[in-house]
């Protein structure tokens, strides 16, 4: 894998003009990495988690600190409550939107896929399953099983009692199990598929995207009405297939394709006339690829060109 840009994405905007002396400062960027995830598993933005954090910051500067117990949970509970409040947005702007929607990939550092359980929450297809949640099972579930806070914490955070944040965990488990994607295989193996399936869209030789392509492999576009994108899902390996060797790619321009982290996964960085044209996050289980996840649409592609920081 290529090394990229070690830039990360800045602090908010009001930070770089704050005294970074004053205690509520230090406590939001001491925080802040994790705070962003948050927002951005919750709303699968980035532009959407910046604002958010915006909001966090101004609602966070306002705050006497002797009242505050603990800085990260409070941090938390403001940050869940204003992407609650813009997940319901986006979840209007949704419907109408032009063809399959995606999440906005991020460019990762390597470390990330170190931690399995941040990469897997992170990652384009976990994502999308957060999508058929409900917003409030949604918030339940990413507080509870990615960033492992207390029920009562929770609660908090969403305004509802323990018992019911207990009954909304057990729901959402359940539906994202029956949902998320189960790989196995090694970092080498996953590594060596992705190598096979990059030599193979460089070539759009068929029967090497045959070979590296699951059965059942899914692809997904996203031109957002802006550029050319699937309007539908395609399924199958064969299907999948013919569409990356013959209708995906632009073949009557310069092309590149870089080997790249997405979401804390493997992916592939696309260049049309040394443009950024797209990015494809690559799902590899087993040694195959089951899932090619496309974005085109430039609104999403702003801040591929540096790595953002995400933790848990």
């Amino acid at each position: 894998m290529s090394e990229r840009s070690g830039r990360t994405t800045g602090t908010p905007g009001p930070l770089d003009r704050a005294d970074r002396g004053d205690p509520a400062t230090e406590a939001f960027v001491a925080h802040r990495n994790l705070l962003f995830t948050v927002a951005y598993e919750m709303l699968g933005s980035a532009a959407d988690a910046e604002d958010v954090l915006q909001e966090t910051w101004l609602r966070w500067a306002g705050i006497d600190l002797d009242s505050v117990r603990e800085e990260r949970a409070y941090l938390v509970r403001i940050v869940t409550r204003q992407a609650l409040d813009r997940l319901r947005t986006l979840g209007r702007r949704k419907e109408s939107y032009v063809g399959p929607w995606l999440p906005e990939p991020l460019l990762t550092a390597p470390d990330v896929a170190e931690d399995v359980e941040l990469a897997d929450s992170v990652s384009m297809a976990m994502l999308l399953v957060l999508e058929t949640l409900q917003p409030i099972e949604r918030a339940v579930f990413v507080l509870r099983e990615v960033f492992d806070l207390d029920y009562d914490e929770i609660a908090e955070a969403v305004d509802k009692s323990p018992s019911a944040v207990r009954q909304l965990a057990y729901r959402a488990r359940a539906h994202v199990a029956a949902r998320r994607p189960r790989g196995t295989g090694s970092p080498a193996e996953h590594r060596a598929a992705l190598q096979a399936f990059q030599r193979a869209v460089e070539t759009g030789e068929l029967q090497s995207l045959l070979d590296i392509l699951a059965p059942d492999v899914v692809a997904l576009s996203d031109g957002g009405g802006v550029k050319h994108a699937l309007l539908r899902p395609i399924v199958g390996a064969d299907n999948v297939a013919r569409l990356l060797a013959i209708g995906w790619w632009k073949r009557d321009a310069e092309r590149s394709v870089e080997l790249v982290q997405i979401n804390g996964g493997p992916g592939l960085l696309v260049r049309v006339n040394g443009e950024i044209d797209g990015v494809v996050a690559v799902r590899v289980e087993n040694g195959y690829v089951t899932g090619a996840y496309h974005v085109r649409n430039p609104e999403k592609l702003s801040r591929i060109d540096q790595q953002t920081a995400v933790s848990r």
